[in-house]
């Protein structure tokens, strides 16, 4: 949004004819106390009825004359409302199209939701308020103005009464203004965590119970609510100040005015003055005064609120960027790896989706020894799938080098990156034909006696049987999602590559099936019970309980990626220690391979 200083520097003109009626508008403030305090002390109370009438008929005509004043006020503020929406409603657009380049990772099957608020919910707000504020504004202060000069007019002693205390009333409303935005800011940060929070509480609700962290779970949720009561405690308490504010400015100087009444007349102030006096400040003072409080403590705290949010929305949207993540050595668990040529290694992988867009990893290092398990866990959009796509091949790093075996992946056929890793993504490809060409895709050559023992081990004796067996034509759309991802486990589990890539391959079945199958690819064997080619499995996780099967995870936090041993990370990884904090206060039985 342009800053306040530049847009209304831009428009000058329209505040100058904005000021000229609303000082015309003033005029009327003026003559309404003035005439009427006329109308008394020459008219009416001196025995002159004519003159009284007379100055009461100019109060009347004034009053009448306000109509074309008002008028251009509204003319002089769509000029300043109008053209900043459109600014709103353009910087929007523009953010959004940025988004959708510079950050592909979020772009999914749901929509931007933020970006269509802010197209329509939230420009609205910041018109609408700040319309509000500017005729609100304008009006106390011209009508102070001219109820001011009115009083000096009458009597100055006037004052001397009415002043102090309309100047403390407004300075303590004012002091809060700030305080009660930033206050009303925290309360709404707090309701939205709360709403974030249970939300993915119940998206989550699977992984929360298979892992145990349904206390866990609880005990934050309940600090997030009670974050959200503190915090609208605090804005109770500001808005309760700004009432005393609006009582000290608006109702003390009516007061005073009573109470100071005998010790006027006898400093020569005349009835009429005290009755335009009374009139100044019931009629136009204290009415503009409340109505610019109301404002701006409520149009003008949203406001503050709502520009701050759309701010904050339009910026350049930077994932978390993956710095340097330094293998560090790692005792073997249950397995012994290979001390020759790592199976993977990563070396100073920088990637990003675009020219200017932010890189999605950078300066990443990582190795993998043979006969390794390893756990890929972070935040969604992080870059795990990427991890995935640069490690297999199938998406080229703008910067460093990726080696499979000792060997770059770079400038290698098709056919030779398939017999050096496989890869089963999150959307599993089952095709038009027989059991057994789906199964076999990947290595034609395998025995009858191999499929059966892929097929057992990873559990899908049941699902073949149902299908007619291992030559029964298969139709994709008659598959689950759950059914295709275990045929595709299949597929890959009787593929010769030494490495394997699970992309979230296993979200769609149940815990226990994941759980089997991770453990049949960490300790992948064929018939001759031999490890095939001693390779390596990398696992993105859908599930938390992945990394506690792995010999070692690597977590993708945004801010300092780790990588170690679930023990080690509990105590390097903030990310890694809150989503397993339970197993820390709670002994947990060894987890099965």
């Amino acid at each position: 949004m342009p800053s306040a200083r530049r847009f209304l520097a831009g428009r000058k003109r329209v505040l100058i004819r904005l000021g000229g009626w609303s000082l015309l508008e003033s005029a009327q403030t003026f003559l309404g106390g003035y005439c009427l305090a006329q109308a008394l002390d020459r008219g009416f109370l001196a025995g002159q009825t004519g003159t009284g009438l007379l100055w009461l008929a100019v109060a009347a005509a004034s009053i009448l004359g306000a109509g074309p004043p008002m008028r251009g006020v509204f003319a002089q503020l769509a000029k300043l409302t109008e053209p900043l929406r459109d600014a709103l409603v353009r910087r929007a657009v523009r953010q959004a199209l940025r988004r959708a380049v510079t950050d592909p990772a979020r772009t999914d099957d749901r929509s931007d939701t933020g970006a269509v608020s802010r197209l329509t919910h939230q420009t609205e707000i910041v018109r609408d308020s700040f319309a509000g504020l500017v005729l609100t504004v304008r009006a106390f202060v011209f009508n102070a103005v001219g109820a001011l000069i009115g009083l000096l007019a009458l009597a100055p002693e006037l004052l001397l009464v009415v002043l102090p205390p309309l100047v403390l009333g407004i300075a303590l409303f004012l002091a809060t203004l700030l305080p009660m935005a930033s206050a009303q800011r925290d309360f709404l940060d707090a309701d939205e965590a709360v709403a974030e929070g249970v939300g993915a509480v119940s998206a989550g609700h699977r992984d929360l119970v298979a892992c145990g962290a349904q206390a866990d779970a609880a005990e934050r949720t309940g600090r997030l609510i009670e974050v959200a009561e503190r915090t609208s405690r605090v804005l109770a308490r500001w808005a309760a100040l700004r009432t005393v504010a609006l009582g000290v400015a608006g109702q003390l100087p009516v007061l005073l005015l009573l109470i100071a009444t005998p010790w006027l007349l006898r400093q020569g102030v005349t009835t009429g003055a005290l009755a335009g006096a009374l009139t100044y400040l019931l009629q136009a003072l204290l009415p503009a005064l409340h109505s610019m409080m109301t404002a701006l403590g409520a149009a003008g705290t949203r406001l503050l609120v709502v520009v701050d949010r759309f701010q904050d929305a339009t910026a350049v949207p930077v994932p978390p960027k993956v710095p340097a993540a330094v293998a560090e050595a790692a005792r073997p668990l249950g397995r012994r790896p290979s001390r020759t040529v790592p199976a993977v290694e990563v070396r100073d992988v920088t990637h990003a989706y675009g020219p200017d867009s932010p890189p999605v990893l950078e300066r990443l290092h990582l190795t993998v020894r043979r006969g390794e398990h390893i756990a890929v866990v972070g935040p969604s959009g992080i870059g795990k799938s990427t991890l995935a796509g640069v490690v297999s091949g199938l998406v080229a790093p703008d910067d460093g080098t990726v080696l499979l075996g000792g060997e770059p992946v770079t400038g290698r056929t098709a056919q030779d990156l398939a017999d050096r890793r496989v890869l089963i993504p999150q959307q599993a490809y089952v095709f038009t034909g027989s059991v057994r060409d789906n199964l076999l895709h990947l290595r034609p050559d395998a025995t009858s006696r191999e499929l059966a023992h892929a097929v057992g081990t990873l559990g899908a004796e049941p699902l073949v049987h149902r299908l007619g067996g291992p030559d029964a034509v298969l139709d994709p759309r008659s598959l689950s999602h759950g059914e295709r991802q275990l045929l595709a486990l299949c597929r890959a589990y009787l593929s010769a590559a030494p490495l394997v890539l699970l992309d979230e391959a296993t979200c769609h079945l149940d815990p226990a099936a994941e759980a089997h199958a991770e453990r049949a690819f960490a300790e992948r064997a064929f018939n001759d019970g031999t490890r095939a080619r001693d390779g390596a499995l990398i696992v993105v996780a859908h599930r938390l309980s992945s990394a506690r099967r792995a010999d070692r995870v690597l977590v993708l936090d945004g801010t300092e990626p780790r990588f170690g041993t679930h023990e080690e990370l509990l105590t390097s990884s903030a990310l890694y220690r809150d989503l397993f904090g339970h197993w820390q206060r709670t002994p947990s039985p060894p987890v099965g391979r």
